[in-house]
This record gives C-alpha cells, sequence and structure tokens, in this order.
C-alpha cells in the first residue's frame, strides 16, 4: 500500500481493487463494493469531491435575489449566500465571528433583508458581509467592526451557474471547467432561462447516477421511448482537458429533439448550426453537475449525496428567452419526455443499490460501449488512491 492511501480508506478499500478498476480499458472492471455502501467512503468523498473543489450550488438566479440572503449546505461546510440590492453575490461561512452561533438556518428558503441579525447575541451584519452592530462592544473606543467581517467562501460563476470552493484551496475554477466552455459556448448557457424543475430522491449512490448518466448500454433495455428518437449505439467520447467526461449521441432522422415524437415546440438555441442541431450532448462535470444539450433546451442535474445509498438529484429543464417569447410556449414536450426516462433511470439506480449491497457482488468487466464511464471511473480511483485528479484521456480498448 502506498504512503499516499488515504488513512480513512484503509482496510475500507482493497488497493488491489482499485488496480483492477485502473487497468487499460477493455481489462478494467468496476468499482469496489465499498464505494457505495461505506459510511467512511462516503464521508470520504464528501471531503475530498465536495468540500476541496469547486462544487456547483445551483443557478444563480435560482439560488438567492437582490437584497436576499439564505443558507445551504455544502458538502461538510454550511454556506451562507447574500445578494446585495446592486445584484453583487457573495457566499461566506455560515458562521458570527462572535460565539460562531449559524447565522441562518440551512434549507429554508431566501430571506429578504437589509441586514442579518445573528439570533443568538445579536450581532448584525450587512449583506457584503461587513459587522455593522454588535450590542456592548462598540461602546469601547478598543472595538474595531472592521476586523470582523464574515469569513468569505470562494465563489465563482459559469454559464449562468454558481460554483462554491469551500475549502478556498482548489485552485481557479478554470482548471477544473477546462476545455468544457469552449465545447459548450454554442449553447450559450448563461443566456437561459429555466422553464421547469424537478426533484427526486433515490435510494442509490450518488455515482451511481453518474455511472447510468454516462452510457447508454442500457438504453434499448430500459428506454423505449429513448431509442425511438436517438440511436443508442451513436455518437462519440469528446477528449476532456478539465475535470469531466463526456461525449454525443445522435437525432434519428425523423427527430428534430428529444422529445415523445422527435418534434420540438420551442425554438433552436442561437449560435446551433445544423451539424450541431443533428447531436445531443451528454456531459459530467466533477463532482456534482450533468449537462445534458439539445438543439433547443438544455437539461442539468445538480446532484447532491445524501448518505452511501441515498441522492438528491434536481434537474431543471432551459430554454433561450426567444421560446418564451413563442405563443403559447409549453415546455412539456421536454419535460415529461425526460421526466419518463429519469425514472427509468432511478428505478435501474436503485436495483443496481440494491445489488451491490448484496454478499454476492464482485467487480465486473466493461463494454465497450462504456468508455465515458471508464474515464469517471479512473477520476474516482485516482483520488481514492491518495493522487491528484487530473483530465481523464479517452481510452482504447486493450487488444492484449
Amino acid at each position: 500500500m502506498s504512503k499516499e492511501f488515504p488513512v480513512e480508506l484503509r482496510g475500507v478499500i482493497d488497493p488491489t481493487e482499485l488496480d483492477a478498476v485502473r487497468a487499460s480499458f477493455g481489462r478494467s472492471v468496476t468499482l469496489p463494493g465499498a464505494a457505495y455502501t461505506s459510511q467512511d467512503v462516503f464521508e470520504f468523498e464528501k471531503d475530498r469531491f465536495l468540500t476541496r473543489s469547486w462544487v456547483c450550488a445551483g443557478r444563480i438566479d435560482g439560488l438567492v435575489g437582490a437584497g436576499q440572503a439564505r443558507a445551504i449546505e455544502l458538502g461538510e461546510e454550511r454556506i451562507l449566500l447574500m445578494r446585495e440590492e446592486a445584484g453583487t453575490l457573495r457566499a461566506f461561512y455560515n458562521t458570527c465571528r462572535h460565539r460562531a452561533h449559524e447565522l441562518l438556518p440551512v434549507g429554508e428558503d431566501p430571506v429578504d433583508m437589509r441586514v442579518l441579525k445573528c439570533p443568538y447575541h445579536a450581532w448584525t451584519y450587512s449583506l457584503d458581509g461587513q459587522l455593522k452592530g454588535a450590542p456592548t462592544f462598540t461602546r469601547s473606543t478598543d472595538f474595531d467592526k472592521a476586523e470582523f467581517p464574515l469569513i468569505e467562501v470562494p465563489a465563482a460563476t459559469w454559464g449562468g451557474f454558481l460554483f462554491l470552493d469551500p475549502s478556498g484551496q482548489a485552485g481557479p475554477l478554470e482548471i477544473q471547467l477546462g476545455n468544457l466552455s469552449e465545447v459548450l459556448a454554442p449553447w450559450q448557457l448563461e443566456t437561459l432561462r429555466p422553464a421547469a424543475r424537478h426533484d427526486y430522491e433515490i435510494a442509490a449512490n450518488w455515482k451511481l447516477v453518474v455511472e447510468n448518466y454516462h452510457e447508454c448500454y442500457h438504453c434499448s433495455s430500459i428506454h423505449p421511448a429513448l431509442c425511438k428518437v436517438s440511436p443508442p449505439d451513436s455518437g462519440e467520447d469528446i477528449e476532456p482537458t478539465g475535470l469531466w467526461c463526456g461525449g454525443t449521441m445522435e437525432l434519428m432522422d425523423h427527430a428534430e429533439t428529444m422529445s415523445f415524437d422527435g418534434v420540438s415546440h420551442g425554438v433552436r438555441i442561437p449560435g446551433i448550426d445544423d451539424e450541431l442541431a443533428r447531436q445531443v450532448y451528454y456531459m459530467g462535470l466533477m463532482p456534482n453537475l450533468l449537462i445534458s444539450t439539445h438543439p433547443d433546451y438544455v437539461m442539468t442535474h445538480r446532484l447532491v449525496p445524501l448518505a452511501p445509498n441515498r441522492s438528491l438529484i434536481e434537474c431543471e429543464w432551459l430554454f433561450p428567452p426567444e421560446a418564451f417569447e413563442r405563443e403559447g410556449f409549453d415546455p412539456a414536450y421536454a419535460v415529461d419526455f425526460w421526466d419518463v426516462t429519469n425514472r427509468e433511470d432511478w428505478a435501474a439506480c436503485e436495483a443496481v443499490q440494491r445489488g451491490i449491497e448484496s454478499r454476492g457482488y464482485r467487480q465486473g468487466p466493461l463494454s465497450p460501449w462504456e468508455s465515458t464511464l471508464y474515464q469517471f471511473y479512473q477520476m474516482v480511483a485516482a483520488a481514492y488512491a491518495g493522487e491528484p485528479v487530473t483530465p481523464p484521456r479517452v481510452p482504447v480498448p486493450s487488444l492484449d
């Protein structure tokens, strides 16, 4: 066992099991069972993936409006989001600078406020995090309010999404994104507007959701509607330079988009040419954002790991502003199609979770159709081994 192998995982994951995962494509296998069932592994992942990297917190406009504040949980941290009337959004650790009482409870809707008051000793802060009032302390000439602002959490925006670095040590977001910005530039993600959202809570590990997303080997078995508009054996992987993996699938000749009948009831996203209009992209940005682009809309899944065998999935459908201007526009043609498909996937993920929890689970081989899944495994396995997570390479099947 190498010195780098994380102490938290020693005795939980066998290094030889990781070696099998990291073998060349065509000889590699799935992750060991503990990756989906162990509380120790889950806690490690919360620290490594959801705390010490840039994590998607959601669409900016859906989180907190001007003059509002709210508290969210991200990985191992509870974070305060506050937006000034001028529109500037900032993130802070949800901790009062006096005696560390949390300033807002996590999980509630955004609150309209001009100042934020700690419920313990009434210290008050402006929406830019500056201390404005501290009862009894402000009577002292030795007390300087400027020395006690809230501690800021690094925040960055991309494509209309808010990303947070709870550790403050993840480096620039651009490194994590790599060439994903260039690949998805034609869809102009930052200009799209949400038309619908569904939240799903499922009895499966968060990685099973990602794994299912990254292969269509299962599509002909459980997705009859999808296979009528997109061939499951179509498309190819795209070479990433960031911490993501993904690729394309094609539309059937008769289909304009992914819907039950292949008909679009929206408008093509400006910037999508005729070639891109025949493809759907499926991109998974580590650790928790899945982006599915269509000619006329974009669907996203934001993953919130809740327990080793439980996950929350926030699914949104985004459309160009021009779609909302179309008379009688109804996003149901896309939402209903993917809601059916999503639920088929969630049932499969839950069945896989139950299978992994069996004493009969053993690591299984990967199909040639599971090359994107292999790339995801390589990033996860590198973290398990205590090594830096680097951009995965599109694999070539081993011939030996």
